[in-house]
């Protein structure tokens, strides 16, 4: 029995990285040899193993065979037999295709350390075809590694793999997983353009491919390109470390953009609503947690209005509070200012461009929460129109917070 490290451990060695989370494959060894040491047993689909001590995972090397259409459709066999380089044939990229043995030794039967050199994302052998999975893996490496090119034959694969239908057999949950860990890579832009590029964002995120090559008003867009700038606003919220729910948010505030009439183009009249649905439909279809999902469609709807912050009187700014919760959820209404922040930024020559609606929205904010309710209510009759008169004071509140004269009604 031989026991390697392997994958991004041995990678992440070779480039300097810190890698805390290390995985293991045993050679020459069978599942009754590891119980007999201690190990536990947790794999349902392949044996893997938690070590008695460490409690980190150790694999039974193993070979796949494609069966099925599809990332389930996979015979896979482990025994003793099975060698380490057969092992690392299976996997996807020659750059998570190395071994380290216990004396340190890099075991590297397809190159990876000499495309790691290259700055290069290579596929190992012809079975990368078998797994659409390994589609989403490329492009989140490729967020990961930004500076790494694709190597035109592995992106010849993809597109191969489109046209054969491989990605249509993806189960929502994986993709979202996937898109998940590329979201919070370094520059996770790069996801979907290589994505897009192999042809599988038009079947994974159809509403997103089609916002691609659609103009904007230059005065507003200098990028010009709507597909373009939703990449530079989720670099933009990669680059200021937000969390998933902001940088999903980012991605997917533009997606009416996509549906614009042309007669109309570049402008974009109403497209928050539009952007709206889009967003609610791609994340009902992709099962996308309820915490980023409420987030990119509260991001898609209101960010025009959060944009102008400083042209709304003090009724519609309390109303945009009680239509995004902002008083119940504060955290929230903090990240939806941080997308929209994204979102305006997130143009050429316009990243360091100062962004006020922010700090007024929070201003008027913290004037509304002076407001307490109970004490109108309690001050009330029975008849005494609660809601109307508290929304009321918290519209005096703002407008005194902002020093705002308008939408002054005709007797205080």
């Amino acid at each position: 029995m031989k026991i390697y490290i392997v994958g991004g451990a041995v990678r992440d060695r070779l480039l300097g990285r810190a890698n805390e989370d290390r995985d293991y494959v045993v050679v020459g060894a069978t599942p009754a040899d590891l119980l007999a040491l201690g190990y536990r047993p947790v794999g349902r689909d392949f044996p893997v193993f938690l070590h008695p001590q460490s409690g980190e995972e150790y694999a039974l090397a193993r070979t796949e065979r494609k069966i099925a259409p599809g990332y389930h459709g996979f015979a896979l066999s482990a025994n003793p037999q099975v060698t380490l380089e057969e092992d690392l044939a299976r996997r996807d990229l020659t750059i998570n295709a190395m071994a380290q043995d216990s004396q340190g030794h890099l075991i590297d039967p397809f190159h990876g350390q000499r495309d790691l050199e290259a700055g290069i994302l290579r596929h190992v052998g012809p079975a990368f075809v078998e797994d659409p999975v390994r589609i989403l893996r490329l492009a989140r490496f490729a967020a990961r590694f930004a500076d790494f090119s694709v190597a035109p034959e592995t992106m010849a694969l993809v597109r191969a793999m489109v046209a054969a239908g491989e990605v249509d057999h993806l189960v929502a949950e994986r993709v979202w997983q996937e898109v998940a860990k590329g979201l919070m890579e370094r520059k996770p832009s790069r996801m979907f353009e290589v994505l897009r590029a192999g042809g599988a964002l038009a079947r994974l995120i159809p509403e997103l491919d089609a916002v691609f090559g659609v103009p904007q008003r230059a005065d507003y867009h200098p990028e010009i390109d709507a597909g373009v700038h939703s990449m530079m606003v989720l670099d933009q919220a990669a680059l200021r470390g937000l969390a998933l729910p902001v940088r999903w948010a980012a991605l997917l505030h533009d997606l009416g953009k996509g549906t614009t009439q042309a007669d109309m183009l570049p402008r974009h009249h109403g497209h928050e609503e539009r952007s709206a649905r889009l967003a609610e439909s791609v994340c009902k279809r992709l099962k996308v947690p309820v915490e980023c999902r409420d987030l990119a469609i509260l991001t898609a709807r209101y960010h025009g209005n959060i944009h102008r912050a400083a042209e709304l009187r003090p009724a519609t700014i309390v109303g945009l509070f009680e239509k995004t919760d902002a008083l119940r959820r504060p955290e929230r209404f903090a990240q939806l200012l941080a997308a929209c922040r994204c979102d305006f930024n997130g143009r050429l020559g316009w990243e360091e461009r100062p962004y006020d609606s922010p700090q007024r929205l929070i201003t008027a904010l913290a004037a509304v929460n002076t407001i307490n309710a109970g004490e109108i209510a309690a001050a009330c009759s029975v008849d005494g129109n609660i809601p109307e008169r508290i929304r009321a004071a918290r519209i005096k509140a703002v407008r005194t917070a902002l020093n705002d004269s308008r939408d002054e009604p005709e007797q205080e």
